[in-house]
Parts: C-alpha cells; structure tokens; sequence
C-alpha cells in the first residue's frame, strides 16, 4: 500500500512485523493498554501507558510550573486550553495517518479546518525524509511493563526510527521537550525488544497553531540516555504503586480470557 505525495514517489510500505491489537481502558483515571500479542508466546496483559508513566513521575519542579499556569489562566480556562489542544492534536493526527495510507481525510469542523494546514506543513516539510513505512499508529509493548501507541515506524533519512507528530500552542525549544524524547526512546525500547530490531533513532515532527514547523531528532547515545532515563521512571513508578496498595498497578496482571 503506498501513499501518494505531491513533491515525490509514493512513500513506500514494507509490512515486515504483526503489530498486537489492543484496546485502551482507564485505571483509576490513567491510561492503560489491553494487549493481546498475536503469535507470541506473551500471555494477554494489561500495561500502564507510556504517557502514564511519564505522567505520573514528574519532577516536582514540573508539577509546580503546571500549577502556576493553572492559577494564571484560571481552573477552567487551563482545562479549555488542553482540551482544544487535544482536540486539535487529534484532528491532525487523523488527517495525517489517513494521507499515510492514502484513504484522504476531510474534517470541515472548526477545529479540523486549523488542524488540517498543520498537518499540510508536516507532510511537505517533515515526510520528505520518510523512506520506508513498517507500520502507522502502531501499537508497542514491553511485556510486564509498559505499553503505547506511536505514530509511524520504518526507515527515516536511511535510519531505522520511531517518529511521532506533535501539535503545539506554540514553538518549542529543545530543551523543553525531553519528556518527548523519553517516549520515544521507549516505544524504541519496546520495538527492539519484541521484533528484534536495532532502532536508535526518534524523530519529533511539530507544527505550531500558527504553521511553524519544527523538526527535533534525538540518535545514538544521547537516545540511550533518554532510554535510560524512562527506565527510571518505570522503576519510580512501580515502586510507587507497590508504596500505595490503594493504588496498586496491574503489573504482571493476567487478563481472563
């Protein structure tokens, strides 16, 4: 299956890995993936999610940052602006995934019409660099441990890479985003070690409400250390679970057939 794109030939599709299905539930209110890996020998788990994790291990000094923004704006009008965010961010996803797979997309809602030249700005500034396509909206885990959903894997620029779309209020410099390149580097994690694979790559694709583009790449080393890093917080995170029966995980849990 191949996309078509306007400057170039068709992004080219190279089915070479069966992705598990899965299904998202919530858990006291987080993020929890169902997975059902197909012809592995894995049983069934349910497995916080990767933004869970990441979630719920913030530093102290993030957590504050959040609260202050919440009492500048207000309770209600913080709320607003995330969900429209979200919304926005998900129109674009959307619209983005169906141009991959060459179905088309067309959102007329108000906020699809602000997503769409965001996701446009993407395709003509950040695709040029997708060489080959494993999967699209894939679904990863680490069995016992985690599990999450990202957006396009396959070869970028030569290298074999996870990439992810990112919308933003407004631009970002690098050193805000390290929370995204920890994702990466665990859905990396997590790909290597169910399909054997070598990807030492994450790619940030991010477009701006108001059309800036923005490309971060994190490689090499420097993408161990951020794999690292989500090591350690998977580690905070089960402890923490394990410190607070009431809010016990389901690490290593067993789903009923």
């Amino acid at each position: 299956m191949a996309a078509m794109r306007e400057d170039r030939a068709p992004i080219k599709w190279n089915k070479r890995f069966i992705y598990p299905k899965s299904q998202r539930s919530l858990i006291q209110g987080s993020r929890h993936y169902d997975i059902a890996p197909s012809g592995s020998s894995f049983t069934q788990q349910k497995l916080p999610s990767v933004t869970t994790i990441i979630s719920a291990t913030q530093s102290e000094e993030k957590r504050q940052k959040l609260a202050e923004w919440k009492a500048r704006l207000g309770a209600q009008a913080a709320d607003r602006v995330k969900d429209v965010a979200a919304m926005r961010g998900t129109a674009m996803h959307t619209y983005l995934e169906a141009y991959i797979r060459g179905t088309g997309h067309r959102d007329l809602t108000s906020i699809g019409k602000e997503a769409e030249p965001m996701a446009k700005k993407i395709i003509s500034e950040g695709l040029s660099g997708l060489d080959e396509i494993w999967g699209s909206e894939v679904v990863l885990y680490y069995p016992d441990l985690y599990a999450g959903a990202t957006d396009v894997v396959g070869i970028y620029n030569g290298r074999e890479s996870i990439i992810d779309f990112k919308q933003t209020n407004k631009p970002k410099r690098r050193e805000w985003i390290d929370d995204y390149f920890i994702q990466l580097g665990a859905y990396a994690m997590a790909h290597n070690f169910i399909y054997d694979t070598k990807i030492q790559s994450g790619i940030i694709l991010m477009c701006s409400r108001e059309g800036l583009f923005q490309k971060f790449e994190v490689s090499d080393q420097e993408f161990v250390r951020y794999q690292h890093a989500f090591l350690r917080k998977v580690d905070e995170y089960y402890r923490n679970c394990n410190q607070n029966p009431n809010d016990k995980d389901t690490k290593n849990e067993q789903i009923t057939q």
